[in-house]
């Protein structure tokens, strides 16, 4: 139909190329208000208040009817078929396509590119934008006045809003900032104080190069946003201005795009030896916290405070106390004092208490002629001398413990900073205080400010640098100094210069000094024990380790590694992030493998036997997990040679996958140690171990490319078994990343391999496998004829585990064809089964499935209790995909009970964790129910825009059962939403893709629903 009707700009009818005369503007406003409710009813009283507010004409019904009159005069000009205003009690309703009202067509189209963006579908999207641009054809309603006409402007206006933050999201995303200025940039005038717009528009400029406009929009912005609103802006504006400020590279700042002073007393002569205080950078939050820690009281405690700061040797524990003492001069009249004692001198020189206490004393002004020389004595002197005096008091680098006890001056207003490498327990009323390595911003800072003016360097480039520098202090001071100290340098000369050669700490060094002594200072005041550990520790192949890896390591037990590991924890040596698990700082790693290459401490053969210990330790730990955690694996057994003991006790099912949770990102790691340094064999066999944790935890783009190594490797050594196994593994992988063709063809390759070698275990799985993928793309009555013979054999077999496991999924194949008493047989069966074993991963997801069967059945609290059940049982089980499609199935069940608003919720919180996992499937399915529980809110159009992205998402997957429930549910929604036209097309649709598949439940459905919507048609098409 060659029609149109236009809100955009002035309201105007179009039919075949013609503008139609509508006549008064009180009638284009009743077009107005029938057109953007097309295809609903709209109250008599409601479109008297759209035309004329709150004070409608003496004869309003009669005039109402009289615009009625003339639009549908004007409405014939586009022939027999064209729209009409059909009159209802108290009410009209123009039949017509939303898509033909311009507005309604732009609404819906920003709608579905949002949707598509956050599906990562932006070619998609871009369309779908550049389309609603060309309907927009300028200020809605043009020229008509009136409070609904307005709300109607602020509603389209917020949309348009959204249009061209989606497109520049698209844009800023992809790099290209320059292109997503334009589009900002005409908007911010109309929202000034909108702190979302100016954020990206800011990231924008400031990543096309235009960093002063960038940093004068969000002055400006703020500063609005307190002048018209009263408050401060939020901290969104805050962390992309400092973000810009510290050179923060503009696609990271896009990815993040989420006292009272007391009186100074009267001068007198105080001690003050403080080292010179440099500019200071940072550290904001622990300057207010040791500050007011060191305060409290005002003058008029006698009890001392004592503050430890302790931390990593480089990380400016030194620095932040001086600092802290210049800041607080006026707080402490009678003096600071500086005592330096030496604990980090390898040579174990520090200075006795006798020899700091007599320095101490004589730094406050006592003769050294006149000081005693016991330590009782001497310790009595200093507290007598104290005990009036409110000083501050820095004991740098302190020793030990016992080094410091007899310089704490008991009841004083002094105050006492101690800084050390170690903590200090023991010491009565201390109150340690570590300092962490500094922030990415602050460390940015630093490293500017040490440079100074005009030598600020690229900021992506300045990023690299302090990540290399592994944010500790003196380590992007020491990076800055050898700047300064070459002037033809440019940030990325001493960026290559941190990687050359024998790599970034060996280029740490600057004349003065030179990160690797500091880092000797702490290693050779370790006992041989601590040393090895520390050196060994330079060996792992991950990040985050615990103490059974470093017994691995080392040889030793796991008790005394994990003693050992709490003394280095002491001495900062190493962190400890959670309980139990530690990690080398970076560049302490590369310290103590320098010590390893040296050759001074243990030879390479002794290195290279604990490496292939620690990966030994892994994959043999992983096996034995992975026995427990996936026990209906068919399996290939590791070599005997290199086998150890686990180390670390698993008793059951659960403690398994923790283990395997807990070690993921190191197991990752030992695959990628072996695939560079181990043989293929080694790989392969731990590729094997190792599938089912990867294809539960992904990421799946790392799996299938090791798991295509090991079929090749088996290939070429001619073992038929390891490699059915091996493409059992790839195609599970492949399912997951709803790569259904690929799966298809690799679990046939598997089922043949399997039936060549008489291996009736190994087929069996094989068919298991492949009718997973077979339900998941609707051919269901293939799937129930290859379970049902599974079963057969497995029941001869007696195998328990793997009967569960077939009748649970062939009673899901039964559900989709409708045959619910089977499939409640089924699942009973599974059920009773797993609970009897005692498998819990069994026992949810039979719940889950006995949920499905009752929601069909028409029994939603019987579902929502099966659901519940099924979630308890999952917890500390199963990967993030598998909970999060329980979730998905538990908020299925509450819109079917009328709580939409949970529903919806729980749609939210799952769509990112299949979008992480990369399940594809996953995603379109919570897409969809995500339309769903919008539509029942009454969120029509983005439930509209849900919908589509999730028909994409099957469609690019071939996932055709799904796709049937999508296009179902996107028809209900066009039909909601007065788009009848699409939503018969899209019934028919479904109704096609069930009988293709056989699924009579959705082919009832679709039939139903099409008489449903083409009765209430009648003769109207449109």
């Amino acid at each position: 139909m060659d029609f149109e009707i236009r809100l955009s700009g002035s309201v105007e009818v179009r039919a075949a190329g013609r503008r139609c005369d509508l006549g008064s503007t009180k009638t284009r406003l009743t077009l107005a208000a029938l057109a953007w409710d097309a295809g609903r009813t709209v109250s008599v009283d409601t479109l008297m208040h759209r035309i004329w507010d709150e004070h409608p004409p003496e004869k309003a019904r009669k005039a109402l009817h009289a615009h009625i009159s003339r639009i549908r005069s004007s409405l014939r000009s586009a022939g027999a078929d064209g729209p009409e205003v059909v009159s209802r009690t108290n009410s009209y309703v123009l039949h017509v396509d939303p898509d033909l009202v311009d507005l309604r067509c732009y609404t819906s189209c920003v709608e579905q590119a949002r949707a598509l963006r956050d599906s990562d579908d932006r070619d998609g999207a871009l369309a779908l934008l550049e389309r609603a641009d060309a309907l927009w054809r300028g200020e809605p309603l043009a020229g008509i006045a009136g409070s609904w006409a307005d709300h109607l402007r602020a509603s389209v206006d917020e949309t348009h809003l959204v249009a061209a933050m989606t497109r520049a999201d698209i844009h800023l995303g992809d790099g290209k900032f320059a292109d997503a200025v334009p589009v900002l940039l005409p908007l911010i005038e109309a929202h000034p104080v909108d702190e979302a717009l100016a954020e990206r528009l800011a990231i924008a400029l400031y990543g096309g190069n235009r960093t002063a406009e960038a940093t004068r929009l969000l002055q400006r912005t703020r500063q609005r946003v307190v002048r018209d609103i009263g408050l401060d802006a939020g901290r969104g504006l805050h962390r992309v201005h400092q973000g810009i400020l510290s050179g923060t590279p503009a696609p990271a700042l896009f990815r993040q795009a989420g006292g009272e002073r007391v009186p100074a007393r009267p001068a007198r002569r105080a001690p003050d030896n403080l080292p010179r205080d440099v500019p200071w950078v940072g550290r904001h939050d622990e300057l207010r916290r040791l500050g007011a820690a060191l305060c409290e009281g005002g003058g008029t405690s006698n009890v001392v405070t004592v503050e430890a700061v302790d931390g990593l040797g480089g990380v400016g524990k030194t620095a932040l106390a001086v600092h802290l003492g210049h800041r607080l001069r006026e707080r402490f009249p009678d003096g600071s004092v500086f005592l330096h004692l030496g604990g980090g001198a390898p040579d174990r020189t520090a200075p006795t208490p006798t020899r700091a206490l007599t320095e101490l004393l004589r730094l406050i002004g006592l003769d050294a002629k006149e000081l005693p020389h016991d330590i009782a004595e001497l310790t009595a002197l200093w507290r007598s001398v104290a005990r009036d005096r409110r000083m501050l008091v820095i004991l740098d680098d302190a020793a030990d413990s016992d080094q410091v006890r007899p310089l704490l001056p008991g009841a004083s207003p002094t105050a006492i900073v101690v800084t050390s490498r170690r903590r200090l327990p023991g010491l009565p009323g201390v109150r340690p205080f570590f300092l962490d390595l500094l922030p990415p911003e602050d460390a940015a800072n630093l490293f500017a400010q040490r440079l100074g003016p005009g030598r600020r360097g690229d900021p992506a480039e300045v990023a690299e640098i302090i990540r290399d520098c592994g944010y500790l202090p003196l380590a992007i001071e020491i990076a800055a100094s050898r700047l300064l100290a070459r002037p033809s340098w440019t940030t990325a000369d001493l960026l290559r210069q941190l990687r050359a050669g024998r790599g970034r700490l060996s280029q740490l060094r600057d004349g003065e000094r030179d990160l690797s002594h500091v880092f000797a200072l702490s290693y050779y005041a370790l006992n041989h024990e601590q040393q090895l550990v520390f050196r060994r520790m330079g060996l792992h192949v991950g990040v985050e380790f615990g103490p059974s890896a470093v017994a691995a390591l080392t040889g030793l037990s796991v008790d005394t590694a994990g003693r050992i590991l709490e003394e280095l924890l002491t001495h900062h040596l190493v962190f400890e992030p959670t309980p139990h698990r530690f990690r080398l700082h970076d560049l302490l790693g590369d310290y103590a493998r320098s010590l390893v290459d040296s050759g001074e401490f243990e030879s390479p053969e002794e290195s290279r036997r604990a490496v292939h210990a620690l990966v030994n330790h892994y994959v043999h730990t992983a096996d034995r997990a992975d026995r427990l955690a996936y026990p209906f694996r068919s399996r290939t057994d590791l070599d005997a040679e290199g086998r150890v003991t686990p180390i670390q006790e698993m008793a059951n099912a659960h403690e398994a996958e923790q283990w395997l949770l807990a070690e993921a990102a190191n197991l990752r790691d030992t695959l990628d140690w072996l695939s560079h340094h181990g043989t293929d064999h080694q790989l392969s066999l731990s590729v094997h171990v190792l599938a089912g944790f990867l294809d539960m935890e992904g990421p799946l783009t790392t799996a299938e490319p090791l798991l295509r190594r090991a079929v090749a490797h088996w290939t070429a050594a001619d073992d038929g078994p390891s490699r059915a196994r091996a493409l059992l593994d790839l195609g599970a992988v492949q399912t997951h990343a709803s790569r259904f063709t690929e799966a298809i063809a690799t679990l046939r390759q598997a089922l043949d391999a399997a039936r060549a070698l008489g291996d009736r275990d190994l087929e069996s799985e094989s068919v298991h496998q492949l009718s997973i993928l077979l339900w998941q793309t609707g051919e269901y009555a293939t799937a129930r004829t290859l379970q049902k013979k599974a079963l057969g054999f497995l029941t001869a077999n007696g195998d328990a585990l793997r009967i569960a496991r077939t009748q649970n999924l062939l009673g899901i194949v039964h559900l989709h064809l409708a045959e619910n008493r089977e499939a409640l047989n089924c699942f009973t069966s599974a059920l009773s089964a797993f609970t009897e074993i005692g498998d819990q991963r069994g026992r949810y997801s039979t719940l889950n499935n006995l949920g499905k069967l009752h929601q069909r059945t028409g029994h939603p609290d019987a579902a929502e209790t099966a659901y519940r059940e099924a979630m308890e049982a999952a917890q500390g089980l199963g990967n993030k995909r598998d909970r999060a499609m329980l979730r998905v199935n538990f908020a299925s069940a509450l819109e079917t009970l009328g709580k939409a608003e949970e529903a919806l919720g729980l749609y939210e919180s799952v769509l990112p964790v299949f979008r992480a996992a990369d399940d594809r499937r996953g995603e379109a399915i919570a897409l969809n129910g995500l339309g769903r529980a919008c539509r029942a809110v009454g969120r029509g159009e983005e439930a509209l825009g849900r919908h589509v992205a999730a028909l994409a998402v099957t469609r690019r997957i071939h996932a055709v059962g799904d796709e049937c429930d999508v296009l179902y549910d996107l028809a209900l929604t066009e039909r909601e939403t007065g788009r009848a036209t699409q939503a018969v097309s899209h019934l028919e649709e479904s109704l096609a893709v069930s009988k293709r598949l056989g699924a009579p439940v959705e082919e009832l459905r679709a039939e139903r629903a099409l008489s449903e919507l083409r009765a209430t048609l009648g003769g109207h098409a449109f």
